[in-house]
Formats: structure tokens, sequence, C-alpha cells
């Protein structure tokens, strides 16, 4: 029987502003680059206010890293479903807006709780590297109370954001959505998200992966992190007793994939990078949503890579809906 959604994700709910910035107001302004940062609402009024005289803002989104990637599996074609905390105020009802206008299903459609909905800043460099600072306001809060075990037991894949290890009740509410889709027979799947989580929060990481996944998502810097090793072959072979598929981004390099048996190398398109923001999102997004669509892996990260590619020419996390759809034509053929 065919399920209602390809993806049910568990994530933070963040509303995304993204600038250009040059490497000397990163420096200028302490902020490490290429990491996501977590900061209170001061610090993000104080790096807003620093901005308003060096750049005017390219957009806004709904974000949030595995929100991005359920959207992009959706504009292929997929069904997804987008677990999540947002509060009553008017960040909330863009957040909700935004994504039901993508065609996904949320938790957040009803009365929702007072207090301040996360944002995101994401300050992008000449070189395309993006360096966010994120309050995560009420998204902080998220737990097991924001699950749904009908629509979970309805999904093909549960896809787990590593951004979640922060938070005590996140990380519980992932790792119970891991169980419950381990209950009904459902794949399940996980990012790493960061280097600065894996880095901080390796404890939490391993705790959200249990026994393991059926499938890993993660860059070079966060594999290579993670299993303290030094070179991305080394990290795949010890990454593999934690889940039965891998998946390791290597920016230009392209990516390692490992189909439980085999192991791929898929090359990136070469392009002039201007913006990374969600290249590993939109990866995961159409990853995934080939994989539930009767392709293998290999297959799968064609798409992924020849997606993300097309990425990061572009200012934002996302696509326009119908360059998904050029792409995935390009790539599969349908």
């Amino acid at each position: 029987m065919e399920k209602k959604y390809h993806v049910y994700a568990l994530g933070n709910a963040l509303v995304d502003t993204e600038v250009e910035v040059t490497d000397e107001f990163l420096t200028r302004l302490d902020l490490s680059k290429g990491l996501m940062t977590l900061v209170d609402e001061a610090r993000q009024q104080e790096l807003v206010a620093a901005l308003a005289g060096e750049a005017e803002p390219h957009k806004h989104t709904c974000g949030g890293s595995a929100c991005n990637t359920v959207v992009a599996a959706r504009h292929f074609g997929g069904r997804g479903y987008y677990a999540c905390k947002v509060a009553a105020d008017d960040t909330g009802d863009f957040f909700v807006r935004d994504l039901q206008a993508a065609g996904v299903d949320t938790n957040m459609t009803g009365t929702r709780e007072d207090g301040v909905s996360g944002k995101c800043l994401v300050m992008i460099t000449p070189d395309a590297e993006r360096t966010m600072h994120t309050f995560l306001g009420i998204s902080q809060s998220v737990g097991e109370q924001e699950l749904d075990e009908d629509a979970i037991a309805a999904s093909e894949f549960v896809y787990l954001e590593g951004y979640l290890v922060s938070s005590d009740s996140a990380r519980a509410a992932a790792v119970r959505l891991r169980q419950l889709a381990e209950k009904h027979g459902v794949r399940t799947s996980l990012t790493f998200s960061d280097p600065a989580m894996v880095q901080f929060f390796r404890d939490g990481l391993a705790e959200m992966l249990g026994d393991g996944v059926d499938l890993l998502f993660c860059n070079e810097a966060e594999a290579l992190g993670y299993t303290d090793t030094d070179s991305p072959q080394a990290a795949l072979e010890a990454l593999k007793p934690l889940c039965r598929a891998l998946v390791m981004t290597r920016g230009a390099e392209g990516a390692l994939i490992w189909d439980g048996e085999r192991v791929h190398q898929v090359d990136a398109t070469p392009v002039k990078a201007i913006d990374t923001n969600g290249a590993g999102d939109m990866f995961a997004g159409a990853y995934l949503y080939a994989l539930t669509h009767g392709h293998d892996h290999a297959t799968a990260g064609r798409l992924a890579a020849a997606a993300s590619s097309r990425l990061v020419t572009e200012f934002g996390p996302r696509l326009p809906a119908e360059a998904h759809l050029e792409v995935r034509k390009q790539v599969l053929g349908e």
C-alpha cells in the first residue's frame, strides 16, 4: 500500500534572513566563519543592527535544515510532513504560510503557544561560505508532544536533524521519533547537520543514532570530526557500524556513497558557487526523493549532486519549484 508521506522530518523551525557580508565584517564582530552558532535574542538584534549599514537582506524563507530538505523532496514530486514548533507571532505565521505554500503538511496548523519564533541570520561571504547565527526561540522547546505517530507510521522515511541535539527536549523527541519509526517499520535517516554539533554534542548524536539508522548523511568535516580520523575513506569505514547506508558530501569533490555493499563516487558538477547555504539540505531532499521513488543509491546521488550544484549558483537555501523538475528530467529522464 502506498504511504501518505515519503518523508516525515523533525527539526528546528526558523525564518531565515540571508545577507551578503565581507570577511572583514565577520572578523570585526568576532564571528566563527562557516559554522552555525546559537545566540540569544539580544545578540541576534545586535548583529541585525550591525548589518543595517552593511547590506540588504536577499530573502526571507521558512527554514531550518530539515525543513529545507522536506521542501526540496516535495518540489521534486514527493509528499512531506514537517514536525516543528513556532509561536503565535508574526514570524510563526509567516513560517506556517510559507511551508503550506510549498505543499508540506505540519503539526503547526492549530493553536500555537505564545512566545517568540526562531530566526536564523545567514551571512554569505564572497567565497560562497555561509556563517549562521541562530536564535532558536520557542523552537528550542520542541519535544515529543510535537510528534504525530499516525503520520510517522504513514511515512516511508523519517529524517532527524542533527541540530536538535543541542536541546534536551528536542534530542529526546528525535530519539522517540526514531523509536516510533522502528516500531512501524519506517526507514530512518539522520544528518549530523554541522561540524559544531559533532564537536560539542557528540554523545547526544550517538544517542540519536541509537543502534544505527538506515541512512546517515554527513559532510566530510563532520565525518572526520565524529570519527577522529584523517581521511574520508577511514571516516567512512568508521561510520559503517552506525548505519546501513551512508552519504558523505565533499563539496567540489562530489560525494562518497556506501549503499550497504558498495562504495560509489559521485562527481560534483563544476559550477561557480556564490552561496553554499542549504546545499546539504538540498542534497538530502533530492536523495530521499529518489530513494522513495524506486531509484538506487548511486542514482539518488547523481540527482542530489546535480540539485546541489544548481542550488549553489544562486542565493538562498531553496530552488524555485520548477527548477527541481528541470533537474529531475535532466538526471532521471522523468
